[in-house]
């Protein structure tokens, strides 16, 4: 029996260990999310200034070949703005289906009813989201990464040394 009747349950420490873990998992999750949406957007933030400078540089810029590589730059840089706005889409779809399993979590509490479908659900899809805004943002990095090669090759062959 419980030393405050009404206040604290009649169970053993071991289930209210388990209920709490339970409750902070989505928070944890939705904590990591919101890091991932803070990170893909300022990402987003700095390949657009890069496809505002491109645009401006190939307003200026008269040779055939430079203007060449810079439609075909900003054309790469668009491809990643739509795996960032994909990231950000996904992050917050899962970010939201966290805080539904969270609510879930609570109304199960409330109503002491059986709602293990609905958590199910919603925590996973907040799982698939997330893994699915992670793949979406390594894409962008490979793009990222391929764009910086081809880049740096372009600057060199354009403005050689010596």
């Amino acid at each position: 029996m419980s030393p405050f009747p009404g206040i604290l349950p009649d169970e053993p420490i071991d289930s209210v260990a388990h209920l709490i873990q339970t409750a902070l998992t989505p928070i944890f999750m939705l904590s990591g999310i919101g890091t991932l949406l803070n990170l893909f957007n300022t990402r987003l933030a700095r390949v657009s200034d890069h496809i505002e400078k491109a645009n401006e540089t190939l307003e200026t810029t008269k040779a055939p070949t430079g203007r060449r590589h810079l439609r075909q730059h900003i054309r790469h840089l668009h491809r990643r703005t739509l795996l960032l706005d994909a990231s950000i889409l996904l992050g917050a779809v899962g970010g939201a289906s966290t805080c539904g399993a969270a609510f879930v979590l609570f109304l199960g509490s409330l109503r002491d009813s059986s709602v293990a479908s609905w958590l199910v659900v919603m925590f996973g899809m907040a799982l698939v989201c997330t893994v699915g805004a992670l793949a979406s943002f390594l894409c962008d990095s490979l793009l990222a990464w391929h764009g910086l090669r081809m880049t740096t090759s372009w600057a060199r062959s354009v403005h050689p040394k010596g």
